[in-house]
């Protein structure tokens, strides 16, 4: 005898943000009882300030989720972007984390008019010019 059970999508989403949302809050716990001088630390090793270090953790982890995503559509190998330029691609998560235009970023994703949209809106626009000239 098979007993089928019963998903519930909505559920599932539901708990896994709320999910995702408690380990965010773990984590702005574990920097808040960070020193000053530790944060500090972190942020010079990022070549950031701490006040965009600050900025960034806030935002959460999937803040660029975005990036990796556009470069791929523009046929940017993040992998290499990474190794070669790794200054550059540590500011354009930052940059993209910051956005306040994800909605219009994602809407574009899915429906699949980024690689002719991006640049009316993204932040990264700049730097990903650059790395068409570097190329």
């Amino acid at each position: 005898m098979t007993t089928e059970i019963k998903t519930y999508p909505i559920v599932e989403n539901v708990i896994n943000l709320f999910g995702d949302w408690l380990q965010h809050q773990r984590e702005m716990r574990e920097l808040r009882d960070m020193n000053s001088g530790d944060f500090a630390r972190i942020a010079r090793d990022l070549c950031v300030s701490p006040a965009e270090l600050d900025a960034v953790v806030r935002q959460g982890p999937h803040a660029s989720d975005e990036l990796p995503r556009l470069l791929k559509v523009l046929g940017i190998d993040e992998a290499t972007l990474s190794r070669t330029q790794p200054v550059l691609q540590r500011d354009m998560v930052r940059v993209c984390s910051a956005c306040e235009r994800k909605a219009l970023c994602n809407h574009d994703l899915d429906a699949g008019t980024l690689a002719q949209r991006y640049d009316e809106y993204c932040p990264n626009t700049a730097a990903i010019d650059e790395l068409g000239q570097k190329a």
